[in-house]
């Protein structure tokens, strides 16, 4: 065969290199587009419509008082003092309640730091109310799986109540008139029970017209 018969290779370069720009262009189109798209105009309008529709909840659902921030209706808060209604405990780190690393102690129910840990807590609080011999609700005592929760049960809270009168001086049915007003019931009606939102109970515990 003559080499006149065989296909050039300069033809065969420049016929690849034409396809491969042809290739270049609508992919670097659809990237720039599809970044603008995912990177900044969706971003954009998902901020800009949860910032009109639900600015609370988007904004981290803060309680203020005074004007001042202190603390979010999602995200519990440590409590020793005994004029406070306590939480669930934390198990996030380096601090407790911390935002930034929500987790459990993925400690299991045999494992003995976790025994170490719940003993250490009923400890606290029998100290904290050397009277109330009533059985420690389980979320006084043990974390949650976000490390979280702003709430406890209505038992948690009950079991508390006589201790927190007592320290702020207070009768009980005062204390109990504002738990009441601070209990949620399940969701729905019938979802879950009825828990306390213990930042906002305590709140109304400090308000300058209680204390």
């Amino acid at each position: 065969m003559s080499p006149s018969n065989f296909p050039s290779s300069d033809a065969g370069d420049a016929s690849d290199a034409g396809t491969a720009q042809g290739l270049l262009r609508p992919a670097l189109t659809l990237f720039v587009t599809l970044s603008l798209i995912t990177g900044l105009v969706y971003p954009l309008a998902v901020t800009a419509v949860a910032q009109f529709v639900f600015p609370d909840s988007a904004n981290g659902s803060l309680i203020l008082r005074d004007g001042q921030a202190v603390g979010s209706r999602l995200i519990g808060q440590s409590a020793t003092d005994p004029k406070h209604f306590w939480g669930r405990p934390s198990a996030t780190s380096p601090i407790t309640y911390n935002a930034a690393g929500s987790a459990g102690s993925n400690l299991g129910p045999t494992n003995p730091a976790l025994i170490d840990a719940v003993r250490a807590r009923i400890a606290a609080l029998r100290a904290a109310d050397p009277g109330n011999q009533a059985p420690v609700p389980v979320d006084l005592v043990t974390a949650s799986a976000s490390g979280l929760d702003p709430h406890i049960s209505r038992a948690a809270a009950e079991f508390q109540l006589g201790r927190v009168a007592r320290a702020r001086a207070l009768p009980e049915a005062q204390v109990r008139a504002l738990l009441d007003e601070h209990t949620q019931g399940p969701w729905l009606g019938w979802l879950g029970e009825s828990r306390v939102d213990v930042l906002a109970l305590n709140l109304a515990l400090d308000a300058p017209s209680r204390r």
